[in-house]
């Protein structure tokens, strides 16, 4: 691990090398963002919707882009190997002011930190896992993918405690994602995922899935699913760039239909891997 080599403020160098002061915003009041964005073989997945989202994410915390997005991929390029599937992580925070005030400091450097890891593929993913319900505590902007992460954090290790993967979050009566992910539901027949809004991050992966489901003809719905709703449902899922598509074949002790992987996720899981495959 310490011979890992990562980038930060325009050098590669080893990870145990890797140093950042204790006057960085990062780390006094987690201000700054982050983004992660999958590579299999050397292949960065969907690069320009992921640094998208990184810049509407910078834009939401008023922190100016360090770079373009040609920059960007130069950066990561040195961190990738063609023989492994992988996810870079990059993370901006505001920089080291000379005081800690919550007030915006003038004319300092962002902060650019950005390292590349093995993606190990999840364990439960062919016979599903279990989830837990649990009202949203969380901030109102949850659109930004900030770097404070506790209460999500919280989330998800009170679903470790009861033995689950993940929490699923309830807002004013609506699932809205999970601690770390996004969700889909399968009511009716039609797959279902809640629409795009302060409340959920904006998923690249969430986004695929709709695209795909579009193109293969599997009804589909960007729409509030009442928790109610959800305790219904034929299937659950939840996705993200690392995980995947995940199937939630229990939610609070109760088995969702059968209580195994249902027959849509089987195909949508199906579709994406030939379609991760197309793009190599």
């Amino acid at each position: 691990m310490e011979n890992k080599i990562v980038y930060l403020n325009g050098d590669y160098l080893p990870l145990a090398e890797a140093k950042v002061s204790v006057l960085d915003r990062g780390f006094l009041f987690g201000d700054g963002v982050y983004e992660v964005i999958p590579s299999y073989h050397g292949h960065l997945f969907h690069l320009q919707a992921h640094l998208e989202r990184l810049e509407n994410s910078l834009a939401g915390i008023r922190l100016a882009n360090p770079h373009s997005r040609e920059q960007w991929e130069a950066i990561f390029a040195p961190l990738l190997d063609s023989k492994l599937n992988q996810y870079i992580y990059l993370q901006v925070t505001r920089g080291v002011a000379s005081k800690r005030d919550h007030g915006f400091p003038e004319n300092i450097p962002a902060t650019v930190f950005v390292m590349c890891s093995e993606i190990v593929p999840f364990a439960g993913l062919n016979d599903g896992v279990k989830a837990i319900s649990m009202d949203d505590t969380r901030w109102q902007f949850c659109n930004v993918k900030a770097i404070t992460l506790l209460g999500n954090i919280l989330h998800r290790q009170a679903a470790i405690d009861h033995g689950c993967a993940e929490a699923l979050l309830v807002k004013d009566g609506n699932v809205v994602e999970g601690a770390a992910s996004n969700v889909f539901a399968v009511i009716d027949g039609v797959l279902c995922t809640p629409p795009k809004s302060n409340a959920i991050l904006p998923g690249i992966t969430r986004d695929v899935i709709l695209e795909l489901a579009i193109s293969n003809n599997i009804a589909c719905s960007e729409a509030d699913i009442p928790f109610a709703a959800l305790q219904t449902a034929s299937e659950i899922w939840v996705c993200s760039s690392t995980r995947e598509i995940i199937p939630i074949v229990e939610l609070d002790a109760k088995p969702v239909a059968n209580g195994k992987p249902g027959p849509v996720w089987h195909s949508m899981n199906q579709i994406f891997q030939a379609y991760k495959q197309s793009l190599l």
